[in-house]
């Protein structure tokens, strides 16, 4: 039997899920799962879970925890990661920083200003955890990150790390959903290819049943939705625009674009505030930090539902177990992966992250070559590429120049500030996350010394350029009044 070390298992929820998924196969009843996470009291919680499923179902499993990292990768074949480095009081500095400057984040985890700073800090600690693949795991191990920045923490693994890697995502899935309720079929029935970068995938091939399904069906379906059509408001705009079908939620596609977030007189236009993810101002911050303390309900629960069969689980669409069965077994796994391109997709650079439709088998990872996305589709990715070329260079050299270019060049960022803002927003935010930016220390005492002399960053920001923002109550009573 191999062995699967989870690094961020404190991630109780979601691990339980990987794990449980893993234990439907049939095969891997006696595999090794290997739990380790810095924080201790989480890392506890998730061994009792997983301990109990094993023992429940009378699996021969065996389950370790640790805080030692290099000990649970020992001999691993299989590691994921679902790290999210910073915790919420970097996340805080993500979106509030950024806003003062008049950037407005729904998420801030992918890209615009937080998701450039989350990769700044996410990138070195994922190099260290390649350090300890290569000099402690299995021969050939392969690495699954499920953490957020996906392209810019795969590019990273791949281009420096050195360390075979999938970056995984369910976005995908999750969109396909939706369009299979739209259209009114089963998911089953539904059959897609989803092609570009991670959260700015496309569908450009939709078929039920074998019939193809156009742009105007496609956009009358969700225009028709009760739901939808309210929730998912600029993902139809762009659907209009741009001929297919986004991937991502209202509230994130809303941020890596430049043209939805630029004037927040027009925020309420394109958002719904029945759900923070369709579009509310710092919304996933709100909802994670209403939730930090979920151990006090959702530990219960999650114990309790470790204690029924697993024949009462249903497997999920999370990519991991279905990958790791293909490997093992040779069954094979059509999914959506985040891979270096090399001319998958011709008309995105070779050396981009993209996510594309692949083949797994027990000769490995096998994509689909060939994929030309629609021309306004490669155009928006590309702008990001650069940007995510731009800032895993700079998270590898502690390069605050490059940073600040990669910040500049961002579509959000770049439709609303000026490049004196652009400067003094990263050295604020590189200063308020100097403890987790080991590879920026040269660079803090300078960019404190700039914030001291600058016009820009000692602003009134409570006064002119608040006014370019709005509160949640102000964002809630726009967007009702556009429905």
């Amino acid at each position: 039997m191999f062995k699967v070390a989870i690094i961020g298992a404190g991630s109780v929820g979601f691990t339980k899920t990987l794990v449980s998924d893993l234990f439907k196969v049939p095969e891997f009843s006696g595999i090794e799962i290997a739990l380790t996470d810095i924080n201790e009291r989480n890392l506890d919680m998730i061994r009792q879970i997983i301990e109990k499923i094993v023992a429940v179902n009378g699996l021969p499993a065996r389950v370790t925890a640790t805080t030692d990292r290099r000990k649970a990768l020992e001999g691993a074949r299989y590691i994921m990661s679902c790290v999210r480095v910073g915790g919420l009081e970097a996340f805080a500095t993500d979106v509030d920083i950024p806003l003062k400057y008049g950037v407005d984040q729904c998420v801030g985890d992918t890209l615009c200003a937080g998701g450039i700073m989350y990769g700044q800090r996410n990138i070195p600690v994922i190099l260290d955890f390649c350090k300890d693949i290569n000099e402690v795991a299995e021969e050939g191990a392969l690495f699954l990150n499920y953490a957020n920045p996906m392209a810019m923490n795969t590019w990273a693994a791949l281009e420096y790390g050195g360390v075979n890697t999938v970056g995984l995502c369910h976005g995908v899935q999750h969109g396909a959903h939706q369009i299979a309720q739209v259209l009114g079929v089963k998911d089953e029935e539904l059959d897609y290819v989803c092609s570009g970068i991670n959260h700015q995938t496309w569908y450009i091939d939709l078929r039920v049943n074998g019939r193809r399904i156009g742009k105007e069906e496609l956009i009358a379906a969700f225009e028709r939705h009760p739901v939808y059509s309210k929730q998912e408001k600029l993902r139809i705009d762009v659907l209009k625009r741009f001929g297919v079908y986004s991937t991502e939620s209202n509230g994130h596609l809303s941020e890596y674009l430049p043209w939805y977030r630029k004037r927040p007189d027009e925020i309420g236009n394109w958002i719904d505030m029945s759900e923070w993810i369709h579009g509310e101002t710092g919304g996933y911050l709100r909802y994670c930090t209403e939730r930090r303390n979920w151990f006090e309900t959702d530990f219960p629960k999650f114990l309790e539902e470790a204690g029924k069969p697993l024949a009462e689980h249903k497997r999920t669409t999370e990519h991991a177990s279905h990958i790791i069965e293909a490997l093992e077994t040779g069954r094979v796994y059509r999914g959506h992966f985040n891979v270096k391109n090399g001319g998958i997709i011709t008309n995105l650079p070779k050396d981009a992250i993209i996510e594309s439709p692949g083949f797994v088998d027990r000769f490995g990872i096998n994509m689909v070559e060939g994929i030309i996305l629609p021309l306004a589709c490669a155009a928006t990715c590309s702008a990001s590429i650069s940007v995510q070329r731009m800032a895993a260079e700079a998270a590898m050299t502690g390069d605050i120049d490059l940073l600040k270019l990669a910040m500049l060049h961002d579509p959000l960022v770049g439709a609303v500030c000026t490049p004196e803002e652009v400067w003094a927003m990263v050295d604020e935010m590189v200063v308020a996350q100097a403890a987790w930016l080991p590879q920026y220390a040269d660079a803090v005492p300078a960019a404190k010394e700039r914030l001291a002399n600058s016009k820009v960053a000692t602003r009134d920001w409570q006064g002119a350029a608040r006014k370019r923002v709005r509160t949640v109550e102000e964002l809630r009573q726009m967007a009702g009044a556009h429905r």
